[in-house]
């Protein structure tokens, strides 16, 4: 009978711990939780199961980069084959793991340009609100800059302003 091959979607629980065969091959071992959830209609919301215990061995690279990469509370993705069920834990020899991206960002060599990547993203700050300069363009439907001037100088002014936006001088309309 071949091994049952599962997929675990768990969070890591303790250290991992790395050894060396006599051989030479790494081997690494972990423990992982997995929390079911399940929906109780009598309340109406999403009730936390009862917790499943897994221990996971890995084997040669996969085992070198898991201890470099893997922590306590990280969130993972494994695939492997069960190998025992003993003492209310599931072992499995893991085939492939993942970091879960549910609760995190995760970075790698080729996608961290720099140390500013890693930085959190925020929106750019507003720009204070200021009156059109003569260097700033004239956007469509935006009253004239005489209008803005006269509005942010008070309106103390009684006289009209003696040329256009675009300096041509102004001619009364009969």
């Amino acid at each position: 009978m071949a091994p049952s091959v599962t997929q675990v979607s768990g969070t890591v629980t303790g250290d991992v711990e790395v050894r060396f065969t006599e051989s030479g091959l790494t081997v690494a071992r972990f423990r992982l939780t997995e929390t079911p959830t399940r929906w109780d209609a009598a309340t109406r919301q999403w009730c936390d199961g009862t917790p499943i215990r897994y221990v996971c061995t890995i084997w040669r690279d996969l085992a070198r980069t898991a201890s470099e990469s893997l922590a306590d509370g990280t969130a993972v993705l494994v695939k492997g084959r069960i190998t025992e069920v003993k003492d209310g834990c599931i072992y499995l020899s893991v085939d492939d793991i993942g970091i879960s991206l549910r609760q995190r960002i995760v970075y790698t060599e080729a996608s961290l340009p720099s140390p500013i990547a890693a930085a959190p993203v925020t929106p750019p700050p507003a720009p204070p609100a200021t009156a059109p300069s003569a260097s700033q363009p004239r956007r469509p439907g935006s009253p004239p800059r005489w209008w803005e001037q006269s509005r942010s100088g008070g309106w103390n002014r009684t006289d009209t302003p003696s040329t256009a936006d675009n300096g041509a001088p102004l001619r009364a309309v009969r």
